[in-house]
């Protein structure tokens, strides 16, 4: 009985060991032909949509920490933070100063 390793990304070897575990418990190999290093199935990166980035904009504006709205969004809170930052940036910051007029103070009598 044996079992069928995958073959490399890399140079499509099928000359691969397996090489230990990754932080997440999955099987990582490694290719005896060019010594690449992978996963059979890596993690792909997960897309917000829209109506979560909704969600989390109107829970921004409450007072809520955010380490509650990414637990309530299913969100990372690394995400939440890049994306707290993205947003900050975007916000165009307009200040209007008025030079006081100086000299006489005017007193009410």
């Amino acid at each position: 009985m044996s079992v069928s390793l995958p073959a490399c990304p890399a140079c499509a070897s099928i000359q691969t060991v397996k090489n230990g575990k990754i932080h997440n418990g999955k099987q990582n190999f490694r290719c005896r032909e060019c010594g690449r290093q992978f996963v059979q199935d890596p993690p792909q990166n997960k897309s917000i949509d829209q109506a979560s980035k909704d969600l989390i904009d109107k829970l921004l504006l409450e007072k809520i920490p955010m380490a509650g709205i990414a637990r309530f969004a299913g969100v990372s809170e690394p995400w939440l933070q890049n994306y707290v930052n993205a947003k900050y940036q975007s916000v165009t910051r307009v200040v209007n100063i008025e030079a006081k007029k100086k000299g006489h103070l005017s007193k009410s009598v």
